[in-house]
């Protein structure tokens, strides 16, 4: 008996899904036909249509197209290993929205309080900050060259208190750790089996002088209210301190770096205000180390793509820097395009030739051991 097989327009009326998503399934390679009519139009078998109704179940469940097709395309011999993924996909999406439920529900309290005082309770882009609904963990790796310095800088540190620690990824897995972390949501994305996480600020750290050999800070310093403040905390709670941080004051990052200087000035605007580099060091007391970028940076911090300009086309890699929610959609929009346009016509590799050469360069990032 022949197959029947199904036009992309009919698949369309079945599963409800307009045809130009389901030709954007197809041309992505998540799910499309693979059968030919008599008159030679590409047509769905009935394995096709199956697929595409899982795809579409995953939609519903909220999956991204990238964890669909992992997830569809994990070999039928492993079903229970498929079946382990999904559950943890699940327990994540579950585990970040309770975190923003909680997050709400927090920032509720706060305005009825404010409300019933007459006063103005605190809303805006902090709350959104704290949901970190966006954030994507996987984008965010550990580079083990940039940890290696890190970790050599906490000397023979055996405790060690990580502020502002996030998921945890520059944690040492060799130390007694303890994070601090304020984000609700932030603290939901640690991995299972991560240090013990206390929802703190940087500013007032619960607890006592010198209860720690070492504390560490990665990348966190420029969300704090008061880095000065913060960095005082920690030198206060720990015998050794250890920040990885930027140097803010420095102009010359931003132009030797592309992608702020011909895409995204906006740059300049977020770091004004801050402390300048030597005034953090000198709260803590600290040397100053330069840190190289990698040109496979496995990190995906603003900068780490610098020799990989394509990858800032990707809305994963983009939605695990705050930069680009900070300067907001239009100027992301703005620089993504021109990006883009430049790579297609050569224009980029014609402004910047020398960058292929290279294996690591210096784009203002510091570490200050104390």
């Amino acid at each position: 008996m022949t197959e029947e097989l199904l036009t992309v327009g009919r698949v369309a009326e079945l599963t409800g899904v307009t045809v130009r998503a389901l030709r954007y399934y197809d041309a992505i390679g998540l799910a499309g036909p693979s059968g030919r009519t008599p008159g030679g139009y590409r047509a769905y078998g009935a394995g096709d249509v199956e697929r595409l109704r899982e795809v579409l179940a995953y939609r519903r469940l909220g999956f991204g197209l990238r964890e669909i097709g992992e997830l569809v395309d994990a070999p039928e011999a492993d079903a229970v290993a498929r079946l382990r993924r999904l559950r943890g996909l699940l327990c994540e999406r579950r585990d970040r929205t309770a975190a923003m439920v909680r997050a709400v529900d927090g920032e509720l309290e706060a305005r009825l309080q404010g409300a019933d005082r007459g006063q103005p309770a605190a809303f805006g882009a902090r709350l959104y900050e704290r949901i970190g609904a966006d954030y994507v963990p996987e984008a965010r790796r550990t580079e083990p060259r940039i940890a290696a310095q890190v970790w050599a800088a906490l000397g023979d540190a055996r405790t060690v208190l990580n502020v502002g620690a996030g998921t945890g990824s520059y944690e040492p897995p060799d130390r007694q750790v303890t994070a601090v972390e304020p984000s609700a949501a932030m603290r939901a994305l640690r991995p299972a089996g991560a240090a013990r996480c206390v929802a703190a600020h940087a500013e007032q750290l619960p607890f006592p002088d010198d209860a720690f050999d070492a504390a560490m800070a990665f990348s966190t310093v420029h969300h704090w209210r008061d880095p000065l403040a913060g960095l005082r905390e920690m030198r206060r709670v720990a015998r050794r301190v250890v920040v990885f941080t930027h140097d803010a004051a420095d102009a010359a990052w931003r132009h030797r770096f592309w992608l702020s200087r011909d895409y995204l000035p906006e740059v300049a605007d977020l770091v004004t205000g801050r402390p300048p580099l030597d005034a953090l060091a000198r709260a803590l007391g600290a040397r100053v180390e330069p840190v190289l970028i990698p040109w496979d940076c496995a990190d995906g911090f603003f900068e780490a793509h610098w020799r990989r300009p394509e990858a800032y086309l990707d809305a994963r890699v983009r939605r695990a820097v705050s930069v680009w929610t900070r300067v907001g959609p239009t100027a992301e929009l703005r620089a993504v395009s021109a990006l883009r346009d430049d790579l297609a016509s050569g224009r980029w590799a014609a402004r910047n030739p020398e960058i292929a050469s290279l294996e690591a360069v210096e784009l203002g990032l510091r570490l200050l051991v104390a």
